[in-house]
């Protein structure tokens, strides 16, 4: 019975200099190894022309590397690009391209479908089918990085965590794969241009803040109202309003962090003056932002965007005390590219 290949990209570099010593080999091989598979973004043992054919063969026998393949490509009229993105178990996730007049930001899934059960979102109804690999994560980012050098000239400047899934039910290889993306001996970004997306987990934001990350956090809060919450992002039932409040004092306490809020205004849910006041007495308990998103449709008509006159409520709400307000208008519409749609309709 043939032996099941590990994926060697779950290695560490200590582990591969050991599996080089313990096979008669120089322990700096591993490095040579480690380099191809991370920098170098190596698809297949061959590519890596300084190593040896013997080794190369002896790696073979052992190890895969489970590589992601841009399966389609889709260009919106805007310049936004999304990839189809195939798993080495033939699993698909879409990750994007958002481009600006001065950067380009990649927008990446964390899992194949979601955990989460959000009303309003396209991937909520795809059942969560597993979590990706931190190599998996990794290699949407590298991708969009070509793209981003191809279509637009320069390096990918940022990384949003707001793709497909709940990336804090991830959690270990969501650190992992970012560990990478910020080592020099990966692709060397900021964390700072980093931002991770989560629908509110307070036990892990609780985590983030101990293990000291240093990027930054966004919160898909969408209301400030317990009720109408629960009645939209059903499993929040379980993560109440006040438990989310000291999850953030505890992460701004610790990392001293601006939280970012995302937040859609939705005709007849939430673009009433209570829902108005209540997100802006929420907004004084931690130093924060708040992006307000225009709502993409996803078929069936229960969520309806609000009005110009509600979201200027918010605005003038919000800005009277102080608060920083952005509202961002989606991106790549036209071919099912904007947050809440992706949805494997290819």
């Amino acid at each position: 019975m043939p032996i099941e290949k590990k994926d060697i990209r779950a290695l560490s570099k200590d582990q591969l200099r050991d599996f080089f010593v313990s096979n008669g080999d120089k322990a700096f091989r591993g490095n040579q190894v480690y380099e191809w598979l991370w920098s170098k973004g190596a698809h297949s043992f061959d590519d890596m022309t300084n190593v040896a054919k013997p080794t190369r063969q002896m790696l073979e026998e052992h190890f895969v590397i489970n590589h992601i393949k841009v399966d389609t490509m889709q260009r919106s009229e805007d310049g936004t690009v999304k990839n189809a993105v195939r798993l080495h178990d033939g699993l698909i996730v879409e990750s994007v391209l958002i481009p600006t007049e001065t950067r380009t930001t990649a927008c990446v899934s964390s899992q194949v479908g979601c955990s989460l059960d959000c009303n309003f979102c396209a991937t909520a109804r795809l059942k969560r089918m597993r979590n990706l690999e931190p190599g998996e994560i990794y290699d949407q980012v590298v991708a969009i990085d070509r793209e981003s050098r191809l279509y637009y000239n320069h390096p990918l400047s940022n990384i949003v965590f707001m793709g497909m899934g709940e990336p804090l039910m991830n959690y270990n290889n969501v650190i992992k794969a970012i560990d990478m993306i910020t080592s020099p001996e990966g692709l060397g970004m900021s964390p700072k241009r980093i931002m991770v997306s989560t629908s509110g987990v307070p036990k892990m934001i609780k985590k983030l803040a101990d293990d000291g990350v240093k990027f930054k956090l966004a919160v898909s809060l969408h209301s400030a109202i317990d009720e109408i919450r629960s009645r939209i992002m059903p499993f929040s039932e379980n993560f109440p309003l006040a438990d989310l409040r000291e999850a953030l004092e505890y992460w701004y306490r610790k990392t001293k962090s601006k939280i970012s809020y995302e937040y859609v205004v939705w005709k007849g849910i939430n673009d009433d003056k209570a829902s108005v006041d209540a997100l802006v007495k929420f907004c004084k308990y931690v130093p924060c932002k708040v992006n307000l998103i225009e709502y993409n449709p996803i078929d069936d008509g229960e969520f309806q965007q609000a009005s110009e006159e509600a979201i200027a409520a918010y605005i003038k709400g919000l800005e009277a005390i102080g608060i920083v307000v952005k509202v961002r208008r989606s991106r790549g519409k036209d071919i099912d590219a904007a947050c809440g749609q992706l949805a494997n309709k290819s």
